[in-house]
């Protein structure tokens, strides 16, 4: 712990209470004596504050009663196992992939108080935004992010942690109503963006009554759901720091039984069904059937998305626009699908000047299709695609390389980010953890570069991991946390606050 202890100047010997003041000397005027004694008392005083009080909190501490014996580094408190209980958390990949955990040492803690503190608040610290005008397409994807990702740009950090929080508002959009397949309005984290229209996606499958139980809610059975939101950039400011006015298609990950089935529906099918040859462009089926399926109610994802863009850039004629869809997980593969088909529906149709450039950023997303469909995404749609991966996460090597058809991700450029590079997260965080849209953020906020420590000035709040990963953050945060009065909410209370299954958390929603 630091801080500044001040003194007025004065001649003689260094204080041993603080060097950088001076203390009288016998030599020393008896008018000096005075302010010698008192500065002495102030220094005394305030190294009395530093040593027993604790820093000012911005959160309202609530005295709760230590618990009796602390649990160590590797065991699951009542607490924990609450936090990881609950239908809505049952769908975490915690309870589905067979892994257990090791014992693992905190090996790191946080410099201060102060700035572990800091990091367990809720209220946002950006970085200041720069101006990204001049260099936008590059920012955007072209060149294949070159020189951007390692060591990490700034401004591109900024722009990926905007993105990823757009996710975020996608999955409190639908854990705020799971039931509701009807548009709503959506409050961003990014206020310079306006929701234009909501998303749903529709299965294919139905769950049959014999394996739907009766205490579970009608949603997590549901054929359709919404999964996300077209959005716009509609302030002038931010679109003259961008350079231009961007379009982003955002899209949640998994979290309804029907969708987790899709998922396991993994032979390659051809994108069109008129060309099945061994050469031809093909997608998972499950994915296709989420993206192309229509509702009872609603038109198919594919059908959507088509028709808000279209519409968009029609409104916006003449400016300068940019495509942006962003997806976690199952989201992100459907990004990639919607990104091959909007680029050759606006490079047939007439944009009114040249067709925006399509840009994906695909947060700890599988493998999509084959190798001819991330050909043709990158050479002859001219999609860019950024994946953000962590090393530890499992999804984004599915299927297997010993799977029967060739699956290959799409795209070119990668930011390879790594749970044991951070601070707070404890070296033996399980799968959940390493797939945690969360996590990914908190691990991109810190990185700058391979082999390089983790960012010191990095400040997003550990708070909302601690809400649904805690037994992968180090004691040393969560007995801080305890301390400052904060406790993470279990499933059922975080839900109803507008936290979904798997510790994403966003904005609430409402319908329209």
């Amino acid at each position: 712990m630091s801080a500044a202890v001040t003194a007025p100047p004065c001649h003689g010997q260094p204080s041993p209470l603080n060097p950088n003041s001076t203390r009288a000397t016998p030599s020393s005027s008896s008018a000096d004596m005075p302010n010698a004694v008192s500065t002495t008392r102030r220094h005394i005083a305030n190294l009395d504050r530093l040593l027993v009080k604790p820093p000012p909190l911005p959160l309202p501490v609530q005295h709760r009663k230590a618990p009796a014996e602390a649990p160590g580094d590797g065991e699951a408190t009542p607490d924990d196992r609450s936090s990881r209980g609950g239908l809505l958390h049952a769908l975490n990949l915690s309870t589905l992939l067979p892994f257990t955990r090791k014992p693992g040492v905190d090996e790191m803690s946080p410099r201060s108080l102060a700035y572990m503190q800091r990091l367990l608040t809720l209220s946002p610290r950006l970085s200041p935004k720069g101006s990204i005008a001049g260099e936008w397409r590059r920012y955007h994807g072209e060149g294949g992010w070159e020189g951007l990702l390692d060591p990490l740009d700034r401004d591109l950090r900024r722009e990926l942690l905007r993105y990823g929080d757009f996710v975020q508002a996608a999955y409190t959009a639908f854990h705020s109503m799971p039931a509701a397949a009807e548009h709503r309005t959506l409050v961003l984290p990014d206020r310079s963006y306006r929701p234009t229209r909501s998303l749903f996606a529709s299965s294919s499958l139905t769950i049959p009554p014999w394996a739907r139980r009766r205490s579970a809610p009608s949603w997590l059975t549901q054929r359709t759901s919404f999964v996300g939101y077209v959005a716009v950039c509609d302030s002038e400011r931010e679109v003259r720091r961008m350079g231009r006015r961007d379009i982003a298609i955002v899209l949640r990950g998994t979290a309804t039984c029907p969708e987790w089935a899709e998922n396991l529906r993994a032979s390659l099918v051809p994108l069109t069904g008129d060309d099945s040859s061994a050469s031809a462009p093909k997608g998972a089926k499950g994915f296709l059937s989420l993206y192309k399926t229509p509702g009872d109610h609603v038109p198919s994802l594919s059908a959507a998305i088509v028709e808000e863009v279209k519409r968009l850039v029609e409104l916006y004629k003449g400016e300068e626009l940019s495509i942006t869809i962003v997806g976690h997980s199952l989201g992100a593969s459907l990004a990639l699908l919607a990104a091959d088909e909007l680029s050759a529906c606006l490079a047939a149709g007439d944009t009114g000047g040249a067709t925006p450039p399509i840009a994906v950023v695909s947060f700890g997303g599988p493998k999509t299709g084959n190798r001819a469909f991330a050909e043709r995404l990158q050479r002859e749609r001219g999609v860019n695609v950024l994946r953000v991966v962590n090393v530890g996460d499992v999804v984004t090597r599915v299927p297997s390389p010993i799977a029967r058809e060739g699956y290959v991700h799409a795209g070119g450029a990668e930011l390879r980010l790594r749970s044991r590079d951070s601070p707070c997260l404890r070296p033996d965080a399980g799968p959940a953890c390493c797939h945690d849209l969360e996590a990914y953020l908190h691990l991109l906020d810190g990185f700058t570069g391979s082999g390089r420590p983790f960012r010191a000035d990095a400040s997003r709040s550990v708070a909302r991991l601690l809400a649904y990963q805690r037994p992968s953050v180090k004691r040393a945060y969560v007995e801080r946390a305890q301390v400052l009065g904060f406790e993470p909410a279990s499933p059922r209370t975080a839900t109803a606050n507008g936290a979904c299954a798997d510790g994403q958390y966003g904005y609430l929603a409402s319908p329209t």
